[in-house]
């Protein structure tokens, strides 16, 4: 089941969430909440949503805890951890090497978490007669090789690309899967004309509106009204759809693993915290928003 929420919904909903957990009870003193039951989680615009969820779910069960949730991207909540600001950074992409080296030399020690994973779909416009795209022709689109629809089977039309900002850590994955082909050695980068959108609203909102659009975005974003793109691997393979059961088969080829990262290995309630996001109860949520559950 996939829930789409509009940036507005979602900002209305985080501040009513915050305002009821600063209230810090449930209608009795034993519910308020103490620094030690306070936790900050920052980071992904793709996670954001199920870490809203997860932590409104978890302060129903347990009231006396206190989770507050932001997004701003992968980079923002891993540069927070870096500098001691934070509890959980949530990240779409894996933390980087020079992240990690920044992070030792001020004390922080990143521990990685998989929380879930997901699936990027590729998005067209529904009036896009094009259905079926290599990843090699959707490197070539975004690398501005291909400028025009016809090119790829489609119509007489000049092709917009949109991507996330370089902040996003959906960003830094789709440069890295699908514009270089998961090659270390490659260094092509986005056309100059790609258009930067600060969040996957915006992405929906610029595809659903512009029929010579192409986006991505994670699963759990993408809306009925839109088509979604069937992927092939390489020439005269099988193009395969995006869902739960094609990213844990392997035959989904934008697929990636969703991460909360701690300072040290988590303890106290930062730890009971993450094992209940791992637990059945929290992976069934992954799944109603449509991502796709650790597998155990």
């Amino acid at each position: 089941m996939k829930h789409v929420h509009n940036f507005l919904l979602l900002t209305s909903f985080l501040f009513v969430f915050s305002l009821l957990a600063s209230c810090g009870s449930s209608g009795n003193s034993s519910a308020s909440v103490s620094p030690e039951n306070y936790i900050e989680n920052k980071g992904s615009d793709t996670i954001v949503n199920l870490a809203l969820a997860w932590a409104e779910k978890y302060r129903s069960d347990y009231p006396n805890v206190r989770i507050s949730v932001t997004g701003g991207g992968s980079g923002t909540g891993i540069a927070a951890l870096v500098n001691g600001t934070v509890d959980i950074a949530n990240a779409s992409r894996k933390i980087k090497d020079e992240e990690t080296d920044e992070a030792k030399t001020n004390g922080v020690e990143p521990v990685e978490h998989i929380i879930a994973r997901d699936a990027i779909a590729v998005i067209v416009n529904p009036n896009n007669p094009v259905s079926e795209l290599t990843l090699q022709q959707i490197s070539d689109i975004y690398s501005g090789k291909y400028t025009n629809w016809q090119e790829v089977g489609g119509e007489d039309r000049p092709i917009v690309r949109l991507s996330r900002e370089t902040n996003s850590g959906t960003h830094v994955y789709f440069l890295e899967t699908v514009l270089r082909l998961g090659s270390k050695e490659d260094k092509t980068l986005f056309s100059m004309d790609t258009l930067l959108l600060p969040s996957s609203e915006g992405i929906i909102s610029e595809v659903r509106d512009n029929p010579n659009a192409i986006g991505y975005d994670g699963l759990g974003y993408v809306p009925d009204d839109l088509k979604t793109i069937a992927i092939a691997k390489e020439a005269g393979g099988a193009y395969v759809l995006p869902s739960i059961e094609t990213v844990n088969d392997k035959t989904y080829a934008i697929a990636r693993d969703l991460y909360m990262y701690t300072n040290g290995e988590p303890t106290g309630i930062i730890k009971e915290y993450l094992d209940w996001i791992l637990s059945d109860e929290a992976q069934l949520i992954v799944a109603e928003l449509g991502f796709v559950p650790v597998l155990k």
